[in-house]
């Protein structure tokens, strides 16, 4: 439980005149907030030395980043523990003894200012934390008020997706997205990938695949109004440039969850692969929004070949433990009219074209799984029965992950109601960008609970929670960070603190702060709250 003396008031305003801005409630709220009783402060000041675990390049790493963040207009000189002579004035140090990996402590005294983990990742996040704390306080010192904080994530898997499918972002900004999400503590990127629209990860071993799959000869004006803009669009990303941003999020302890979607959302390889349809097409990559009814062909036994040679490729370039396989809103019409999708099902003796799409998903479980990888899927993987170690990320709702808790399955909860924040923000639609529609303001999203509904054992279960960017309508990197923010700030809140924690008037006077730090960095966001 969070805890701030009862001198709280009395000291921030005796230090006020001193310590400026600088205020420890941040965003997501620490769990435990010790302001010390007296009021005193301990002033950061130009050329302040950072020390971390001699011989520990992670750690190094991670005070490299934080000298960047606070740095305004005081330099800060990164060297390891065994080179100081004088006390630092910001330690980085491990040895915390917490069950929770990412706990960490943040102290500031008059020795200084101390932040341990229990692992380098542990450190990171309270960096993040005295990063938000000071905000844009900068000049040659920064005084900041005395305190001790413990502090520790709720959820173990805390995330975003960003479709890049519909349409394409540069590297450049997708490190940025990376950026904003470790600034809120959270730990995933969803990373969509492939769709009907566009396909955007080079596979080696099929040149075409990107070359040709990424490019749709036009796009559709607004929303499927049958005028379209009569630009060439596309755009994909090679092996080199996602390794670099997988590496470029591993030092922000950001894990990148890619998605190739199957058996449906496949023109984009459909166009390159006429004969891995049902028809054989000719397919084109779709110029406009929706749910394609041509698929892969189940019946096919060169489309098992042709996904396990894209996921051993996607393996190679992502560590990741999760590799997603979308399985969402795939149409059977093509399957029921299909010779080689019936002679499959009577050779597999199945009763129904929904075990076809079962029968995919068992076998990319399979060979994920030699890999050491762990299959996630959209809620409809649920459908046909899933290995216990699947997991299941439930977006219809919330009935498909108390389903999956049920049966035993982790999950991620990333309802349409509460997570999608590809809907408006605002009631009054005209005074905001384009969306896809509907209405999911920052209250909305505030007051997610992950586990409702679920008994405490089958709680257990729910891994996190996620906010979804789909992009039909956001094609440009400031539109796209509008709608992350600050609806971002609201779920970090539902990811990082216990749910009786949370307070929705307080979260909002903490707000400002954020915004300003935006405002630093450069960042578009909704400046209105509801």
């Amino acid at each position: 439980m969070k805890r701030i003396s009862s001198l709280f008031f009395a000291s921030l305003v005796a230090v006020a005149s001193v310590a400026g801005e600088v205020n420890y409630e941040v965003i997501p709220l620490p769990c435990n907030i010790q302001l010390s009783e007296k009021g005193e402060v301990y002033s950061l000041s130009q050329g302040a030395v950072v020390t971390y675990a001699s011989g520990n390049e992670r750690m190094a790493s991670v005070a490299r980043l934080l000298a960047d963040f606070l740095k305004v207009d005081a330099d800060f000189v990164v060297v390891p523990q065994a080179d100081v002579k004088k006390g630092a004035s910001i330690q980085l140090i491990l040895g915390l003894k917490q069950e929770n990996q990412e706990a960490y402590t943040l102290t500031v005294d008059k020795r200084g200012i101390v932040i341990q983990g229990v692992t380098e990742e542990g450190v990171f996040r309270g960096i993040q934390t005295l990063r938000k704390a000071i905000g844009t306080e900068g000049g040659e010192q920064v005084s900041l008020p005395y305190v001790t904080i413990q502090d520790e994530p709720r959820f173990p898997y805390r995330g975003v997706m960003l479709d890049v499918a519909r349409h394409y972002f540069p590297v450049d900004f997708i490190k940025q997205y990376i950026d904003v999400l470790a600034l809120h503590g959270c730990n995933q990127l969803h990373w969509h990938l492939t769709d009907d629209q566009g396909w955007r990860f080079e596979v080696k071993s099929m040149p075409e695949l990107a070359k040709k799959g990424s490019v749709r000869k036009q796009t559709v004006i607004g929303r499927n109004t049958g005028i379209y803009d009569g630009r060439e669009y596309g755009g994909y990303y090679t092996q080199q440039e996602c390794r670099e941003i997988v590496e470029y999020a591993a030092r922000r302890f950001v894990n990148v969850v890619p998605e190739i979607d199957l058996p449906g959302h496949m023109l984009g390889a459909l166009h390159v692969y006429p004969e891995l349809g049902c028809t054989g097409g000719p397919y084109e990559v779709w110029p406009i929004w929706g749910v394609s009814r041509d698929v892969l062909c189940a019946g096919n036994p060169k489309t098992i070949e042709f996904l396990k040679g894209v996921y051993d490729e996607l393996c190679d370039v992502f560590p990741s433990k999760f590799i997603h396989i979308g399985g969402d809103e795939s149409p059977r019409d093509r399957w029921k009219e299909c010779p080689k999708c019936q002679a499959k099902m009577k050779e597999l003796g199945l009763t129904s074209e929904a075990e076809l799409q079962t029968y995919i998903n068992k076998e990319m479980d399979s060979h994920l799984a030699a890999k050491g990888r762990t299959l996630i899927g959209w809620d409809e993987t649920l459908e046909g029965g899933l290995s216990e170690n699947a997991v299941v990320m439930s977006w219809r709702g919330i009935k498909g992950g108390i389903e999956a808790a049920r049966q035993h399955h982790r999950v991620v909860m990333t309802p349409t109601s509460h997570c999608y924040i590809d809907y408006y923000q605002l009631k009054e639609q005209r005074i905001q960008p384009m969306a896809i529609g509907g209405y999911v303001p920052v209250s909305k999203v505030y007051g997610f609970e992950p586990t409702a509904e679920l008994s405490t054992d089958e709680a257990r279960y729910i891994m996190g929670a996620q906010v979804n960017l789909w992009t039909e309508y956001v094609g440009a990197p400031e539109h796209a960070m509008y709608m992350l923010l600050p609806r971002l700030d609201a779920i970090s809140e539902v990811q990082w603190m216990l749910g009786e924690q949370k307070n929705f008037e307080a979260f909002k006077g903490r707000l400002p702060r954020m915004q300003t730090l935006y405002r630093k960095l450069g960042y578009k966001y909704c400046d209105k709250v509801e």
